[in-house]
This record gives C-alpha cells, sequence and structure tokens, in this order.
C-alpha cells in the first residue's frame, strides 16, 4: 500500500465525489453466434433488458470503485424511467439530479453481442436528448463541489461543453469519454484535464489509422497539441496508452478470456476517475481502471458485468 493510501486508509478520508453527466438508457441485449452484415437477418440466442447507457454505466462503475457518486441526466415517462432510477439508487448513485422528460421515452439501446464477446450497438437517444445547458447549470453546485467530473457523448455537445466549463471555472478534474464521436465534433472537447477515447473514436477525432503502439502514441500526441491536458486510449488486447507529463507510456494488458466488452470502456472510465482523484497518479489509476475493465469483459451485460472494488483490487494483484 502506497503512503498516500496508508494516510487516507489512517484519517479515514472519504470516498472521493465524483459528478457524472451523460445518458441513461434500457438496453435490449441480444446474444448471436456472429453480428449480422449489412442486409443480413440472423437469428438471436438469447435476449433481455439491462439498465445502461454511457452515463449510468459509468455512475455504477465509479459508485462500485469506490466514489461517492451523483449523476445528472433525463429519462422519459415511460415504463422504463422508474426502473432506471430505482436502479441508479440501488447502486448507490445519488439520483436526485436526473429529471423526468414529459411525452418522451427513455433512452434505448440495442445491444448485440457475438459469441466472441464483440458487440454491435444502434442508440435511440430519447430522453438524454433533452439534457440541456439549464440542466448542468441548476447542478452547478453539485459540479463546482466535486473532485471530478466525468462524462460522455451520448448527450448533446452544447450541454456537454456548459457541464465542462463550469468544471473548469471552478478548478474542478473533468474527464470525457468521447464516445460516440458526435458529427458536430468541436475541438472545445478537448479542453478537459483528461480525454479517454478508445482506438476506434481516437481514429475518428485524428484521422490516425491506429494499427501499431507507435500510430496511438501519434493520435495521442495530437490530442495534446489540440487541446487535451492528458490522453488515455484503450487498446483492447493491446493495453493502454497513457500520455502524461510530455511522455507516452504503454501500460501492458491484463489477460483475460474476452466474454462480452459491452461495459469494459465504461468499467474503465469509472474506475480512472475515481483512482485518479483519491492518488492524483495516472499510472496508477489507469493500472486500476485497466483491470476494471478486464473484469467487465469476462462478464456478460452491462452494469452486471461492474467489478466492485474488492474484485478490481484482487485482479490488479494477480500475477
Amino acid at each position: 500500500m502506497s503512503r498516500i493510501d496508508n494516510r487516507k486508509s489512517q484519517l479515514q478520508i472519504p470516498p472521493p465525489n465524483v459528478v457524472v453527466l451523460g445518458s441513461i438508457n434500457m438496453d435490449v441485449m441480444i446474444r448471436c453466434a456472429t453480428l449480422p452484415r449489412r442486409g443480413q437477418t440472423i437469428s438471436g440466442s438469447s435476449s433481455h433488458e439491462v439498465c445502461g447507457g454511457k452515463g449510468a454505466n459509468q455512475a455504477v462503475a465509479a459508485a462500485k470503485a469506490g466514489g461517492s457518486v451523483r449523476m445528472i441526466g433525463r429519462v422519459g415517462d415511460d415504463a422504463f424511467s422508474q426502473r432506471l432510477v430505482t436502479n441508479l439508487v440501488e447502486h448507490r448513485v445519488d439520483s436526485q439530479s436526473v429529471r423526468k422528460t414529459p411525452h418522451c421515452a427513455s433512452g434505448l439501446a440495442i445491444v448485440a453481442v457475438e459469441d466472441s464477446g464483440e458487440n454491435s450497438i444502434l442508440l435511440v437517444a430519447g430522453a438524454n436528448g433533452c439534457l440541456t445547458f439549464e440542466d448542468a447549470n441548476d447542478c452547478r453546485d453539485a459540479i463546482t463541489t466535486s473532485d471530478v467530473l466525468l462524462m460522455q457523448l451520448e448527450v448533446p455537445t452544447a450541454t456537454v461543453l456548459a457541464a465542462a466549463q463550469i468544471a473548469r471555472d471552478a478548478g474542478v478534474r473533468c474527464i470525457l469519454d468521447p464516445a460516440p464521436v458526435p458529427h458536430d465534433w468541436t475541438d472545445r472537447l478537448l479542453e478537459v484535464d483528461l480525454i479517454c477515447p478508445n482506438e476506434t473514436e481516437a481514429g475518428e477525432i485524428t484521422g490516425v489509422s491506429i494499427e501499431t503502439i507507435a500510430d496511438a502514441e501519434e493520435a495521442a500526441r495530437q490530442l495534446h497539441r489540440r487541446g487535451a491536458k492528458n490522453v488515455v486510449i484503450t487498446l483492447g488486447a493491446r493495453g493502454t496508452l497513457l500520455f502524461a507529463g510530455g511522455r507516452c507510456q504503454h501500460i501492458e494488458p491484463i489477460p483475460i478470456q474476452a466474454i462480452d466488452t459491452t461495459a469494459a470502456g465504461d468499467a474503465f472510465a469509472g474506475a480512472l476517475a475515481v483512482r485518479w482523484a483519491e492518488c492524483d497518479d495516472l499510472v496508477d489509476a489507469v493500472n486500476f481502471a485497466s483491470a476494471a475493465g478486464a473484469f467487465a469483459a469476462t462478464n456478460e451485460g452491462a452494469q452486471p458485468s461492474l467489478p466492485t472494488r474488492t474484485e478490481i483490487e484482487a485482479l490488479r494483484t494477480t500475477p
């Protein structure tokens, strides 16, 4: 245990306050042998409904990783809305800033997962598209008194930019998971303390085709030049590329047999936010987050696959 961790234990410092602004969806999970090609109809082997959305997933991931978490988002007034809010509460996520949108459906994702663990997702924004600047501004106190603001891009870009500005003005650390990359992309989104795309998203933003670690380094340096203070690019089975302090570092992956990668990135982002707030060491935080992402990929579903603090620590200490 590090000196920082010893001191935190001795003084019983409370868990970091993490505010997550983002999407809340109901995920309809469909299992299949292979993902369908364009125009192809295939038979699935099973289907079930799971509470999800990148924002809600990351909020639950952060809570299970040891954070004190508050969610800012919207649900509709349909049959899914109460289930989605209740699910957050059951995972110890403060949902007082989750608002119900009248005459609107909640966000919905159709997630096809093939036997290899890879997935394909069809997303309908629903009430997530109604999250506004006013919603972010109404939660100004929660954002400015937090340790870290964590966001994604399944809600309007303008709302994300507004929340990031509130955090920036207050000196609050801001992390952006730029997924999915929006059609209205602006480099103003890079004005954050940390951006954590996967290799596909990093390629979309930079135009760099990431085939090697060197390609990932080139993309990370470009993201830094364009505004991001620090960059973490997840590379799946090849591990993670971290750019911090003016240099790149490749962090090896944790060997696993992937079953379902649906929420691996969300587990990574939620755990990263918590650990970085705790230790202020990005290398340590990325190692912690990598264990969280690896654990999630070895289990089915989105939120059901997210690991607890104990499960993360157990995996990261496995030789």
